[in-house]
């Protein structure tokens, strides 16, 4: 066990200190110190997609991005957009085209989809594929969650 670093930063809008090893990331933090499960651990190589959170707004890969970088910042989880509402438009779609299967792909899905609509009010297809490149899921085949994500943007877009 390492010399442990104080970390202070927000999360899903409330502010925490944090004791971690500075070789920590910050999706072990979020799973094992601070119990939000949401964020899962697919390749811990920044290519599946399955820890994205939004660092500052932005999608970053937990697995990729050292808990000592959120220093400061706003760190925002599936869980805390589940809980603002931000995403349940997002999450009945999601469900009204099956676009989830096993599910383990689901929270960096919704945390990509919503980066790209707050990006972009009604982006076209091929702009949701591109969001989604960073994405991995086994089960779906992608079709149901470009569709659930334009019908989204659609009835976004219409409000």
């Amino acid at each position: 066990m390492g010399v442990k670093q104080a970390v202070e930063f927000q999360i899903n809008g409330e502010a925490v200190e944090i004791l971690v090893e500075p070789r920590q990331t910050l999706a072990d933090v979020l799973r094992d110190n601070l119990r939000l499960t949401g964020t899962h651990l697919g390749c811990e190589m920044g290519v599946c997609g399955a820890c994205l959170v939004l660092l500052d707004g932005k999608p970053v890969h937990g697995c990729l991005t050292l808990a000592v970088q959120a220093q400061g910042c706003a760190v925002t989880t599936v869980e805390g957009l589940d809980a603002t509402g931000e995403i349940a438009d997002l999450q009945e779609e999601f469900h009204a085209r099956n676009a989830l299967q096993c599910g383990y792909c689901t929270p960096g899905m919704l945390m990509t989809a919503q980066a790209l609509l707050k990006r972009e009010a009604v982006p076209g297809r091929e702009e949701i594929r591109e969001a989604l490149s960073g994405n991995y899921c086994r089960c779906t085949g992608y079709e149901a969650i470009v569709d659930a994500i334009a019908a989204t943007a659609e009835k976004r877009g219409a409000a």
